[in-house]
């Protein structure tokens, strides 16, 4: 018992002090140009997810365009195409952007933030309304999301609640690379409909201070790989 409750004491202070580094910090972020992952279903690529990145003075600008299809049998089933991005000033984030086509299906965001009540206002294709500053957008190249109590979507402009344990540290190889990797598990933190459920087993590598995997399982296993980062 002992043992266990030791254990359990050292994980959560790894996760701590983890999160207390780099929750909201995207100092780092400005020495990026590019951070490119492959997006794959059941082992097999089917599409890409990449940021591109540009700063200048006090400001950084991240944008991302997502692309995969999903085929069976020869036939489409699932596709997503979308494209965003999102504006970063003194560390803050002032407005985020995204167009999206899921089954040929529109979905959109536009999220601003005000000044003089210090919270974010979204215009979504699923939600409309305000929403606290400590919110973070759900996109996979910024580790900030490991520290967040929410997240928005970045698809639908959506707010779900979560929660993220640390699992324990992993040396894994992606493209004959290895990597010393943080594990962690983010779970949804509310009753919600298990469609909407957040379940991802994410690998932070804190050399490089990115998310080099991602995986979950929806009508099989996704993963989205570290590809290359510049």
């Amino acid at each position: 018992m002992k043992i266990k409750l030791f254990s359990l004491i050292i994980g959560l202070t790894i996760l701590i002090i983890t999160i207390s580094s780099s929750y909201s910090n995207t100092d780092h972020y400005k020495n990026l140009k590019k951070i490119e992952m492959d997006v794959y279903k059941d082992g097999k690529i089917i599409g890409f997810s990449n940021y591109e990145f540009s700063s200048k003075s006090d400001e950084l600008l991240v944008k991302n365009i997502t692309e995969f299809k999903v085929k069976l049998l020869g036939v489409e089933v699932f596709s997503i195409l979308s494209q965003s991005e999102e504006l970063y000033k003194n560390d803050n984030l002032i407005y985020f952007k995204s167009n999206t086509i899921q089954n040929k299906k529109k979905k959109f965001v536009d999220l601003k933030y005000l000044e003089d009540t210090n919270e974010f206002l979204i215009n979504g294709s699923s939600y409309k309304g305000k929403a606290k500053k400590n919110n973070v957008i759900g996109n996979w190249w910024n580790y900030n999301i490991l520290a967040a109590k929410s997240q928005i979507s970045p698809l639908s402009g959506s707010i779900k609640k979560q929660k993220v344990s640390f699992i324990g540290k992993e040396l894994i190889k992606i493209n004959e690379k290895e990597y010393y990797t943080e594990h962690y598990k983010l779970l949804s933190d509310e009753n919600i409909s298990e469609d909407r459920k957040l379940d991802f087993d994410i690998w932070y590598n804190k050399d490089k201070n990115v998310i080099v995997k991602i995986s979950y399982k929806k009508f099989g296993e996704w993963e989205y790989i570290l590809k290359n980062i510049k």
